[in-house]
């Protein structure tokens, strides 16, 4: 029997997969690269590489090649992550930061302010080539495909297509974009069959050279000469500095279950604050659904959030420590602040001194991947290099442009990051870390709040995994302000309006509040090992989980 029951309280068009490998993304064709991966005997992070590759393809809405990613695998007996992002432009100097942003209160959005070193590509070469089983230009031969010969275009990936169409001028640095993704001015719709040439092209050179080209050859030079001739400040020099980490996980112990995230300059610690917060409450007294419930939840997420965007920035330029702001007795300080019938908005503590894609596979082995990809908002900077399909995200408008403050904008730096892969394991009775499920929620600063309000689901209410996808969410906001999905009953928005919260209601479960997928790990109730998968998908995506 599974650790949960098969019951699914919330309206949904999904059911979860239970077998013994596979995948679960936002796409239904990514989906489908990574267990093609699985059923050619490649491994979890063989299936991994493939459904990120496709992904840049069939959802390049949402990341691409020019994306940074971020994983957290279990594999050997134990967890290993992956910091693939990028660090901003060496020539963004002072003079060059006081200079072209001159004016302005935040790095725009579209253009090559907010283009930074793309970590991608050497995420998928280091997890082919530290765990996959499969030579790299196996891995992207569906992606390719997809790209050459064309794929049907889903619902959601249009919507998004033809949205960033209307964004991007025509003309410019943007130019590229539309020859790519609009050509002759005119942006595909759902079921039309795309083709991507370029896309093609370049995924080819990556397979064949494990990435190689990206940052020191060909496609370097390219991205070089568009930066040169656009006045952007990426350099050939930045992309051959790239290099991505293993750091250790920072993690939170709740109600008998670990989260572990990818520590800073990713927001994932947001969400194990957030926990450590609500470990001082006993939730499980309540029905999920309870305003009283919620609201404890929406003020432990406000509280994390202030610390969050006051602290996070690349760990080389912060002034407090990952363990400061998850110091036990901080938390319990914190938990103090929260007035349980009384909403408040909160400033951050002072600690001791000391448009995103997700996929996650996992094979009969028990490997299972935790893996994240995105160009930040949509298709990103819209900026494309030419003859290429590479669209450069534009993580950099993360950076604040205040002073003083450790995530401010300089050169060579990682930003502040939103995207985050989850992870979940248990103590066993030796000590030893037992893996439970890899999961993630995409969407911006959705995501830490989606996988506190996932893992509280699981951790106090034993709600089935794809339950816990299918209930409606509230996102905290500014101030008092939280934004919460149809699907509770009126007196829970009357309620929370009663305590103080600025309550605005969703016309839909979206993709705003968030796209989820998960895999948890059953094994045999008496202890005696590895019985296979649950796995679920969010159904405010277009995407499956699948398996065999």
């Amino acid at each position: 029997m599974a650790p949960f029951p098969d019951r699914l309280p919330y309206d949904s068009r999904r059911e979860p997969v239970y077998a013994r490998n596979c995948v679960a993304t936002s796409q239904p064709l990514a989906a489908q690269a990574g267990l093609e991966m699985l059923r050619k005997g490649g491994n979890a992070f063989d299936a991994a590489v493939a459904t990120a590759m496709a992904l840049t393809v069939v959802e390049p809405t949402s990341n691409g090649i020019g994306a940074d990613g971020f994983a957290i695998a279990w594999a050997g007996g134990g967890l290993h992550a992956l910091n693939a992002s990028g660090r901003s432009p060496a020539l963004l100097t002072e003079a060059e930061i006081a200079n072209r942003f001159a004016g302005e209160s935040s790095i725009p959005y579209y253009g090559w302010g907010g283009v930074t070193t793309p970590g991608a590509v050497s995420a998928w070469a280091a997890l082919a080539e530290n765990h996959g089983t499969l030579p790299m230009t196996t891995l992207a031969e569906p992606a390719i495909r997809y790209a050459r010969e064309g794929f049907l275009l889903s619902p959601q990936t249009a919507y998004y297509w033809n949205r960033g169409a209307r964004r991007y001028p025509t003309d410019g640095p943007f130019k590229a974009w539309h020859d790519t993704f609009a050509p002759g001015g005119r942006v595909p719709q759902t079921g039309e069959l795309v083709r991507l040439p370029d896309h093609a092209d370049t995924l080819q050179s990556i397979a064949e050279t494990n990435g190689l080209s990206f940052y020191e050859g060909e496609l370097a030079d390219k991205i070089d000469a568009a930066a040169r001739t656009q006045g952007g400040l990426l350099r050939a020099s930045d992309l051959a500095a790239h290099a991505y980490d293993h750091p250790r996980t920072v993690h939170t112990d709740y109600k008998g279950l670990t989260l572990h995230e990818i520590p800073p300059n990713g927001q994932g610690i947001t969400a194990c604050i957030a926990l450590g917060i609500l470990r001082h409450f006993d939730l499980a007294k309540f029905d999920p659904d309870d305003p009283a419930c919620l609201h404890l939840q929406i003020e432990a997420m406000k509280l994390a959030f202030r610390d969050a965007h006051r602290y996070i920035a690349d760990p080389a330029h912060m002034d407090t420590t990952s363990e400061a702001l998850l110091d036990p007795d901080y938390l319990a300080a914190r938990a103090k602040l929260i007035d349980p019938n009384r909403a408040q908005d909160f400033d951050h503590g002072t600690p001791k001194p000391g448009g995103t894609v997700y996929l996650t596979a996992a094979d009969a082995e028990g490997n299972m991947v935790s893996y994240i990809q995105s160009n930040y908002t949509g298709f990103g900077s819209g900026i494309v290099v030419p003859g290429t399909g590479i669209a450069l995200q534009n993580r950099g408008c993360c950076f604040t442009l205040e002073d003083n403050l450790p995530n401010r904008a300089g050169p060579s730096k990682r930003p502040y990051h939103t995207i985050i892969p989850g992870f979940v394991t248990r103590t066993g009775p030796d000590g030893n870390d037992i893996p439970v499920m890899s999961f993630g929620v995409m969407g911006g600063y959705m995501q830490p709040q989606g996988h506190a309000q996932v893992l509280v689901r699981l951790a106090d209410f034993n709600q089935n995994p794809q339950a816990a996808l299918d209930a409606p969410r509230w996102q905290v906001t500014e101030g008092l302000s939280v934004t919460i999905e149809p699907g509770f009953d009126d007196a829970v928005y009357a309620a929370l309006e009663s305590m103080g919260h600025a309550v605005q209601r969703a016309r839909a479960r979206t993709v705003s509040h968030g796209r989820g997928q998960i895999i948890y790990r059953l094994d045999e109730p008496d202890g005696s090992g590895f019985r296979g998968y649950c796995a679920a998908s969010d159904q405010r995506a277009d995407g499956q989980a699948v398996g065999f």
